[in-house]
């Protein structure tokens, strides 16, 4: 009879966080494709091996990284996983909160990038900020909707659409010292040409 197997060394969480760190910076700075696992070891002062340990190839630690510096962004700025916000306009107050960071610009820019080679990397985003995101922001359309803020009959799916265009149309066209104020404003712009009229509940 054989000895019971005694468990190996427990991995090190600072070390799990430094090689994550260090894959986010990179994916920010270089893009996926230029991003490697010998660069992500050699930033996070750790050899190629104790990374594949961690993680079985580059997809899969670039999108651990971005779940990571999702969790790391809402801890540090408090924003809610699940948003319940009051009306629209709180919403867009949110939205220009995040993308007046130039930290999640260019990490949106690298993740649209990337879309044709990595697609799992958007897939990754999508889930760490939660499909309840999602629910939440046509659920605050609908309402908006229902308050006269917004026409009658409009498609909420079609707004939806609309508002993450002019998001991805900002994060290309817009430096990246863009103020919060001066983002909110236009998304509400954007909103106004779809009949959003904000002063009315």
């Amino acid at each position: 009879m054989q000895p019971p197997r005694r468990p190996g060394r427990p991995r090190d969480q600072r070390t799990d966080l430094a090689i994550m760190a260090a894959a986010f910076e990179l994916f920010t700075e270089c893009g996926a494709g230029a991003t490697s696992i010998e660069q992500v070891a050699r930033r996070a002062r750790v050899t190629r091996a104790t990374v594949y340990r961690r993680f079985p190839d580059k997809t899969t630690l670039l999108a651990r990284a971005i779940e990571w510096a999702d969790r790391v962004d809402n801890e540090d700025h408090q924003r809610p996983e699940w948003p319940d916000w009051p009306d629209l306009d709180r919403m867009l107050d949110d939205w220009a909160d995040y993308l007046a960071r130039p930290r999640n610009r260019r990490m949106l820019r690298r993740l649209y990038g990337a879309v044709d080679d990595f697609p799992q990397l958007l897939e990754a985003y999508r889930e760490a900020h939660g499909h309840r995101r999602g629910e939440a922001v046509r659920a605050t359309l609908d309402r908006a909707r229902a308050h006269g803020q917004l026409p009658e009959h409009g498609n909420t799916e079609v707004l939806l659409g609309l508002l993450n265009g002019a998001v991805l149309h900002h994060l290309g066209g817009y430096p990246d010292t863009s103020r919060r104020a001066e983002i909110k404003d236009y998304l509400t712009a954007v909103l106004r040409e779809a009949g959003y009229r904000p002063g009315r509940a």
